[in-house]
């Protein structure tokens, strides 16, 4: 009975490998963040390795995501992480929303909700750990932002 059961689930297991979820590779940046924000070379190197997998339309996919549940699993974390924020797309957003998302990103950045903690598991993506300093970078950054957006659209 145990061998019958073993080898049903494995056969599910080679079964799903081939029931694979689309990529996440269109990198359409038309309405990309930088197309209406300056993005200095430091904040964009930070956003490259511990934002933009999740949050951007041009995913670096781990080895894993060729095997299946891992690939099923990683592809739930980009779509909402995309459906949340994502920087290919911001500028599509009306200002009010931008300056929001900015809000947010200063507020998860500095209690250290993002990246999530299960990027990094295991010592997947060690570069996605920030330091102190780069996460000051980004939340100044973000405020920086903030701040045009408050004069360049005053409340009416």
């Amino acid at each position: 009975m145990k061998k019958k059961i073993l080898l049903g689930l494995l056969a599910i297991l080679i079964v799903i490998q081939f029931i694979k979820p689309a990529r996440n590779l269109s990198n359409d940046e038309t309405y990309g963040l930088s197309t209406k924000y300056t993005v200095p070379a430091d904040v964009q190197a930070i956003l490259k390795v511990a934002c933009n997998d999740c949050h951007s339309n041009q995913t670096e996919y781990p080895w894993y995501a060729d095997w299946q549940p891992g690939a099923w699993w990683l592809n739930s974390h980009v779509k909402g992480g995309k459906k949340h924020l994502n920087f290919s797309e911001f500028t599509k957003l009306p200002i009010a929303v931008q300056n929001h998302k900015f809000e947010e990103t200063i507020e998860f950045v500095k209690e250290k909700k993002m990246p999530i903690s299960s990027y990094t598991w295991f010592g997947l993506h060690p570069e996605a750990k920030l330091t102190d300093e780069q996460r000051a970078t980004l939340t100044a950054w973000a405020q920086a932002n903030m701040d045009m957006l408050k004069s360049s659209y005053p409340r009416r």
